[in-house]
């Protein structure tokens, strides 16, 4: 059973962008109550991937040197991505490619629990969207791993979901972009 119709994301914020000329990457960190062992088997279990993140993986991310193939979720047409794993040193690295893009996570114990943070490097244009997105996921992530699971919000579910909006003008205001204004067509 899923709590989805209660879950309300809370503000934008944990987030900035690293900026080299035309490259940015956003960086999002989040404290979860949860051990980095806990967090780890999250972000490379593919059945825990399931639960949360914007792919589908056809294997483990946990072995550096790993060729897996990374499916988008909701994408208008299916979008697959076959990428080696660079670095996993559990549970504290874990780096691969998703569609052209660099994806780096940083497990640090913290007061009790973990401190992650996200690296990924996302075409300027879009970089408020991708926080808001990658907001609701770690939302997501967080409610799973204290076993209250509200099912997997992402791409046009997410865009629709009450508060992606005003997350991505949060995001978009913080970061000193315009906002886009893409919307997803309704289903």
């Amino acid at each position: 059973m899923t709590d989805r119709e209660h879950y309300t994301p809370g503000p934008a914020g944990g987030a900035r962008v690293q900026k080299d000329g035309e490259n940015w990457t956003l960086v999002l960190t989040r404290e979860l109550h949860h051990s980095p062992a806990k967090v780890w088997q999250a972000l490379t279990d593919p059945a825990h991937l399931g639960e949360w993140a914007p792919f589908d993986a056809s294997g483990s991310l946990a072995t550096a040197g790993s060729a897996v193939k990374l499916t988008t979720v909701g994408a208008p047409t299916p979008h697959v991505t076959e990428t080696t794993v660079t670095r996993a040193d559990a549970p504290k690295l874990l780096e691969y490619n998703w569609g052209g893009q660099n994806i780096r996570w940083e497990l640090e114990p913290h007061a009790g629990g973990t401190r992650l943070t996200l690296w990924h490097n996302i075409d300027r244009r879009f970089i408020s969207m991708g926080a808001a997105g990658w907001h609701i996921c770690l939302d997501v992530l967080d409610r799973l791993l204290s076993g209250q699971q509200i099912g997997r919000i992402v791409g046009p579910d997410a865009m629709k979901f009450g508060g992606w909006q005003q997350l991505n003008a949060e995001y978009a205001k913080q970061f000193g972009v315009e906002a886009p204004s893409w919307t997803p067509n309704a289903s």
